[in-house]
């Protein structure tokens, strides 16, 4: 398993970048503002991950996936703990998503703690209904997990 950063031809993984983010519009905000990373084994892409530095030590994932076959294997953890050892000066690292059974429960598996929500994000910025597991997504939870000194 290798981790490599990439800097060119972003716009090459838009098939996982979907998987956490379904409106193209919204990636078009934040992928060329970050670092973006994938996860692979030998050539086959497993995962990726967008990160922000929003200041004074404090990052925030913007995107993280794993392709379906392999989700629930640990690839997600993995990567989140590459990302907060990858940026020396991280105190915090950040992390929005739906208020879901599946991705709230992952994050807190993560060691990450709910931080705040976001009211009516999901129906505020997106063009159509996002469900996920069957429910509509409506709030942003924001979580978040201070780095281990």
């Amino acid at each position: 398993m290798t981790i490599i950063k990439i800097s060119e031809n972003r716009k090459k993984y838009m098939n996982l970048l979907f998987l956490a983010d379904e409106q193209e519009s919204m990636i078009d905000r934040y992928i060329d503002k970050g670092d973006m990373f994938i996860l692979k084994e030998k050539d086959i892409v497993i995962a990726e991950c967008i990160v922000v530095n929003i200041g004074k030590g404090e990052y925030e994932i913007k995107n993280i996936a794993v392709v379906p076959e392999r989700q629930g294997q640990g690839y997600g953890k993995k990567l989140i703990e590459y990302v907060l050892s990858y940026y020396n000066d991280c105190r915090v690292m950040y992390v929005g998503t739906g208020d879901s059974d599946l991705t709230v429960p992952f994050y807190k598996s993560c060691g990450f703690e709910e931080s705040h929500r976001i009211k009516n994000f999901f129906t505020d910025n997106y063009d159509k209904p996002i469900f996920e597991n069957g429910k509509q997504l409506i709030d942003m939870v924001c979580l978040k997990r201070k780095k281990e000194e």
